[in-house]
């Protein structure tokens, strides 16, 4: 799930995975106070043998004579932890109340359990699942954790589920839920109070730290080198109560200190922050990083751990057919959506008699499903990546040629950032209606299954059902807009797919202009994807023609384009640019930032120029406004969800300016808006994996789930996490137990199972991909 628009019944119905899980930290012994009531767990010693418990998937029965519980746990590898379960449902929870969930247990092999509360009837709702799991070794472990109920259920179940590992024995004992319990608030781990791009600032470049700090008066810093020396001083500048972050802050500025090297600190009010370095080093190895991380996305190939790393090595996911076998079900010819179940169209039930290959593309994030609308915004970026290295004055396309990423088309001749948008555009073109078909050339919305699946679980694990839904108007355009500029880009080294590009982009307009009004359903009568619905592809037929135009230089796509009320003196022609830039569903400024930017005959393009720079003024005025360097500003003061991807994508827009002027501010405005997304924040985290000395790391996926397999790996380095999301209406479990009363920057959880905050996707990647390329191409910031 990608974004807020996704809508809450989207949310709510992930739920009824009953792998699901809802992880919270772990308690200290002792800090949770318990009140009576006994424990809810009956039997939970096993002095009464094994009554009220029960085995699934288990064929040898439990040993209760040594005071525990011991059974030999049948082989399950490869498997799902929920293919064997030793459970108890004799107990209930309610809603709202808090409670302790305590066990002790060893294994005859080290093995990582599932340990969860929940309904033992379906649709099988977690109301909880112990986080981090327990990691079982020979000698007996305590383990104790507390959580709010977010259900009602009577009855409910404690369960252990054991199942994706080589045969082995589990003993339990002392299995108890204790209801009345005091929880401590959850306050996270901030770190010391001088927040800094924990990364690298560039040595020409702007350099800002922010101070949290009660004193109003000037406060002293120091700067001190990797050896702990002074190397500037300097007096801080108070800024008062953020309102982003609800902390009184100060802001440091030492962009007077030129010089490169590596393990530097600020220190102030008696507080040093984390290191960081002084140099553009870093910036293209995020670049590779955060373009690298789109080979493991890809569905329907091997993932070669000797390119990827080994830790990502994982065989090829939905593959298969349709009907599949019992552990998976591919997308190598995938129905669509049954009428029964589908909306409607035209006022019909919509469904059809025939089956795609639809094989390919990258799943769009932390589940198994592929987008077009979220994977055409996607992909335009990395296009445009590679555009503007060609076009920008500081651009540098020698830094994304072939050979320069970790894919396995490296070598071929073609740009390798070029061969990773040909992955996902080859997929779109699979999606588009054929001919002789009922919405011949019109776009199938999503594929993905229809039902949510459980965490964690490999691509070629999923046994759910794949089904294509309904074309949409909007998946239609982003066919049309991201196919005609890549016709553009691939002409020089494929012609052939260049050709085939063009003609799809040229069908889908034909098409969507047939069937403006196709918008997809919040609604759809699945509960395995996001709706990615969008009433309103007045934005998207800008887009579209713009792309189209700047291609073919047709004169019905110009006329198009200036009858746009996006356009230039058109009704929305201020609405282009919204407060968080752009996204998948606003999509107006990727066709006016095209039109400003990519030589064409275009009338009135130093017009659109400008509007492009007002833009950016707009942004850059938030960017003052605020403490911490970000130039995201929300009228209200929420932050929604994906929030990172928008600070991202408002600095697209103020780099494009920069390219369009050549004017400084603007992009030292880019250089120093990264230092929120790298840890110059409210929280002191870096949401890029692997960069910085705290960083995301857990973030909501099903196949990146260390923490929940510690077979599996953590996101790939270079992976932005969604960030902090406060609209409530649209939180996870984990969000709502731990999250409740929090500023803004605050709002935000690095748990696996927080996808409201902490979820990895295809379209956040490109943004911070694209600004990591854009500030890579700046050398030390004096170009």
């Amino acid at each position: 799930m990608t974004t807020w628009k996704r809508g809450r019944a989207a949310l709510l119905a992930a739920l009824t995975a009953a792998a699901l899980c809802l992880p919270v930290t772990a308690v200290a012994a002792g800090s949770v106070g318990v009140a009576g009531g006994g424990n809810l767990v009956q039997n939970g010693d096993f002095s009464d043998g094994f009554n009220h418990w029960f085995k699934a998937g288990i064929t040898d029965d439990a040993d209760t004579s040594g005071g525990d519980m011991c059974i030999d746990v049948d082989a399950n590898d490869p498997g799902n932890p929920w293919d064997r379960i030793i459970g108890n449902n004799d107990l209930a929870v309610v809603n709202g109340q808090a409670y302790q969930f305590s066990f002790k247990a060893k294994a005859s092999s080290d093995v990582t359990i599932r340990s969860i509360v929940g309904n033992p009837n379906s649709p099988y709702e977690t109301v909880y699942e112990a986080s981090p799991p327990a990691a079982l070794t020979s000698t007996y472990q305590s383990f104790s954790y507390s959580f709010t109920s977010g259900y009602s259920f009577d009855p409910a179940q404690v369960a252990f589920q054991v199942g994706g590992h080589a045969a082995f024995t589990l003993c339990l004992d002392d299995v108890s839920l204790f209801s009345g319990v005091v929880i401590p608030p959850y306050a996270p781990d901030t770190g010391p109070r001088v927040r800094v791009n924990q990364v690298a600032y560039l040595p020409d470049g702007p350099k800002q730290a922010t101070l949290v700090t009660d004193l109003t008066s000037l406060v002293r810093w120091r700067l001190l080198d990797k050896n702990g020396h002074t190397v500037m001083r300097g007096w801080s500048t108070p800024r008062g109560l953020n309102a982003s972050s609800g902390l009184n802050v100060h802001t440091i500025d030492f962009s007077r200190f030129h010089t490169a090297g590596k393990g530097y600190r600020l220190r102030a009010d008696g507080e040093t922050s984390y290191a960081f370095a002084i140099s553009a080093d870093p910036y293209e190895a995020l670049r590779v990083d955060s373009l690298s991380f789109y080979y493991p996305m890809r569905s329907g190939i091997a993932i070669d751990g000797g390119i990827a790393g080994a830790a990502y090595d994982r065989p090829a996911g939905h593959v298969s057919s349709a009907s599949g076998s019992d552990t998976n079900k591919g997308d190598a010819d995938v129905p669509c959506q049954p009428a029964s179940v589908s909306s409607t169209i035209y006022g019909q039930p919509w469904t059809c008699d025939y089956t795609r290959d639809v094989t390919g593309g990258w799943y769009d994030a932390g589940d198994h499903g592929k987008y077009v609308v979220n994977g055409g915004i996607t992909v335009f970026q990395l296009l445009d990546i590679w555009e503007r290295a060609n076009r920008a004055p500081t651009g540098d396309p020698s830094a994304l040629s072939d050979g320069t990423l970790r894919i396995p088309e490296s070598s071929n001749g073609v740009p390798d950032i070029l061969d990773e948008a040909r992955w996902e555009l080859e997929w779109m073109l699979k999606m588009q209606v054929p001919a002789g078909r009922w919405l011949a050339g019109m776009v199938f919305h999503k594929v993905h299954d229809n039902e949510w699946t459980g965490l964690p679980l490999l691509p070629d694990q999923d046994p759910k059902i794949r089904e294509l839904h309904r074309p949409s108007t909007a998946a239609t355009l982003n066919l049309a807009a991201v196919a005609a500029k890549g016709a553009r880009l691939f002409d020089a080294y494929d012609p052939a797919f260049s050709a085939e590009l063009r003609h799809a982009a040229q069908v889908a307009w034909k098409a969507a202009k047939a069937h403006p009004h196709k918008y997809a359903p919040a609604a759809d009568g699945a509960s395995g994807g996001g709706p990615y619905d969008d009433a309103d592809v007045r934005d998207e037929f800008y887009w579209a023609a713009s792309e189209l135009y700047l291609t073919t230089g047709q004169s019905r796509y110009l006329d198009a384009v200036q009858s746009s009320p996006y356009h230039l003196g058109g009704s929305l022609s201020t609405k282009a640019f919204t407060l968080g830039g752009f996204d998948w569903g606003h999509v107006a400024a990727l066709g006016r930032m095209d039109l400003a930017s990519v030589d064409s005959s275009i009338p009135n393009r130093d017009l659109l120029q400008q509007s492009v720079l007002r833009a950016a003024d707009r942004y850059m005025a938030s960017q003052r406004a605020e403490a911490w360097g970000q130039p995201l500003r929300r009228s209200d003061g929420t932050y929604v969800w994906g929030s990172n991807s928008q600070v991202a994508n408002l600095m697209v827009v103020i780099a494009n300016a920069f390219d369009l002027s050549g004017r400084h501010r603007y992009r030292k405005s880019v250089e120093q808006g990264i230092g929120y997304l790298l840890g110059r924040n409210a929280l002191n985290i870096s949401w890029v994996v692997g960069y910085g000395d705290v960083s995301s790391k857990d973030l909501h996926s099903r196949w990146f789930a260390h923490i929940l397999n510690p077979d599996l790996p953590h996101p790939p380095k270079g992976t932005l996490a969604g960030g902090p999301n406060s609209m409530t209406e649209t939180w996870d479990p984990v969000a709502q137990d731990k999250l409740e009363g929090c500023a803004p920057q605050f709002c935000y959880i690095d748990d696996i199972g927080s996808w409201s905050t902490n979820e990895e996707a295809i379209n956040w990647n490109a943004a911070l991909s694209w600004v990591a390329s854009f500030i890579a191409d700046q050398d030390d910031g004096n170009t």
